[in-house]
């Protein structure tokens, strides 16, 4: 007598492919929903696997983000220095930083991660939230938890990031790569400064007035 053994329903266990699966779902709700948004169980659901394992791979969402981007660095991991100093020096701070990955053995991950934002479209969202919410947003809110406007601000530091970077690192402007970091840390950091210090409500009364 044969006796035929069924298959248990239910989510797969892990497998050689499940980790790739479980990063190409989370691509997928990161662009679609953003990273707020997103949740491990929809990922684990999108990915048809059961939520534990997404953390047995990843640990947590942040950490999930970071893989399924590809990132070239943990901000968690750098933030602590950039905010050590004096909040006067944040916006000089936030700029030194921001170079200093460009020069050290991550840059060319850097460089492919913010190329990949420019000439795949489904990579543009990412890179903007990991630059946004993972780096900027973050770390104002680990200085100044109170800080009002903070997607704006967030935002317009990331303008004078993002385009310093692909201005220097990837078009390969001369007359900005021959700046020293000091130098460029003095021209870009007090812009950057205002736009974590400015009083965002005196602005809209004057365009009452």
């Amino acid at each position: 007598m044969t006796v035929v053994r069924r298959k248990r329903s239910g989510r797969r266990p892990g497998s050689p492919d499940t980790r790739a699966e479980i990063l190409a779902a989370a691509r997928d709700a990161f662009a679609r929903d953003g990273f707020e948004r997103s949740s491990i169980r929809r990922i684990a659901n999108d990915a048809g696997v059961d939520p534990a394992l997404v953390h047995h791979y990843f640990g947590t969402k942040d950490q999930l983000f970071l893989a399924a981007i590809e990132a070239p660095f943990d901000p968690m991991e750098v933030l602590p220095k950039v905010l050590a100093g004096g909040e006067d020096q944040l916006g000089e701070n936030l700029i030194r930083f921001f170079l200093s990955i460009w020069d050290s053995p991550t840059g060319n991950r850097a460089a492919a991660f913010l190329r990949s934002a420019i000439t795949r479209p489904e990579m543009s969202h990412l890179v903007r939230q990991f630059i946004t919410t993972q780096i900027v947003r973050r770390g104002l809110k680990l200085k100044f938890p109170e800080l009002d406007h903070a997607e704006l601000r967030g935002a317009l530091v990331a303008s004078q990031l993002l385009g310093m970077a692909v201005t220097r690192h990837i078009f390969g402007i001369e007359a900005l790569t021959r700046l020293t970091v000091d130098e460029l840390a003095a021209i870009y950091g007090p812009t950057v400064q205002r736009y974590i210090t400015m009083d965002f409500a005196e602005l809209r009364n004057q365009d009452a007035d």
